[in-house]
């Protein structure tokens, strides 16, 4: 078994394990009271999540033996859905208020979050994203962020974000078009279709669809079967990159054009935007473990 440390947390926020043995962190959202919160990505949620993305850049520093092998950082979640997106009701706030510094300043945070999960300490790290229930908006493109994407029979994943006259804007183009034609990214990005699991693994987004309950079992296994190919997934990392980049530049150009088209939204997209707030807020349930 495993031995298990767990960073310190607040409430609502992500809890990492670190398992020693496997060479892995677990980075799970939305851990805590379900009356308290609601599964979408807060400010605090995105600052906890790069404090520990940080901490295991460190740790990963502090080890200079050449000869290492490649970490995991798994992606999961302690809710009844993976994730909803991001967090509408701070827009609206926003928006009403004429805020665009506050809100680029959110929309920074997640992109380097994002990015982070691509291409943390280079190519040491290897990102697995674990789908328990559906992935709305930021909560896909957070997946699709990781390297590997497991999903649960039964979860959809879809970019809600047309229903208020705005795009997704944190990262799906740049991702997405990494995994399917630029075409099909761009009708993905305006349909606002919760496609099935089963159908984004045909398409080539997701990379493993698993029965109901067993998306983590599923993850330990890819994570023990990749170390021992450690030296060859780091190389994979390295080529990939050098084909197809991922800039942190790129992804703050598009994310401040995204900031830029929601200052524009008018009141009658607003309150389809709050009308989607309280759908997110009764969807606030905790997965019991």
């Amino acid at each position: 078994m495993s031995r298990l440390e767990r960073a310190p947390t607040i409430l609502g926020h992500p809890l990492v394990r670190h398992t020693e043995e496997s060479g892995s962190d677990w980075l799970f959202m939305h851990s805590g009271d379900r009356d308290a919160y609601h599964p979408c990505f807060s400010e605090r949620l995105l600052q906890e999540m790069r404090r520990g993305q940080e901490a295991l850049r460190r740790r990963l520093a502090a080890n200079a033996d050449p000869q290492a092998g490649i970490h995991h950082l798994v992606l999961a979640s302690e809710a009844d859905v993976f994730n909803l997106g991001g967090d509408l009701a701070l827009f609206a706030t926003l928006i009403r208020a004429g805020n665009r510094g506050r809100l680029l300043e959110y929309a920074r945070l997640c992109v380097e979050v994002a990015f982070n999960f691509h291409r943390l300490y280079e190519d040491r790290v290897h990102s697995i994203a674990v789908v328990q229930g559906d992935a709305l908006g930021g909560g896909f493109e957070s997946a699709l962020c990781c390297h590997t994407i497991i999903a649960e029979e039964g979860s959809g994943m879809g970019f809600p974000e047309v229903l208020f006259d705005l795009f997704p804007g944190m990262g799906a183009y740049t991702f997405l078009t990494r995994r399917v034609t630029a075409k099909q990214a761009e009708r993905m990005m305006l349909d606002a279709r919760v496609y099935p699991v089963e159908e984004l693994l045909a398409m080539g987004v997701v990379d493993h669809v698993v029965a109901r309950g067993e998306g983590m079992q599923a993850a330990r296994d890819l994570v023990r079967r990749q170390q021992r190919i450690g030296n060859a997934m780091r190389s994979m990392n390295a080529v990939r990159h050098a084909c197809k980049p991922v800039s942190l530049d790129e992804l703050l150009e598009v994310t401040t054009e995204w900031v830029d088209a929601a200052m524009r939204l008018n009141e009658r997209a607003l309150r389809t935007m709050e009308r989607l707030i309280r759908a997110q807020q009764r969807r606030a349930h905790i997965r019991v473990a």
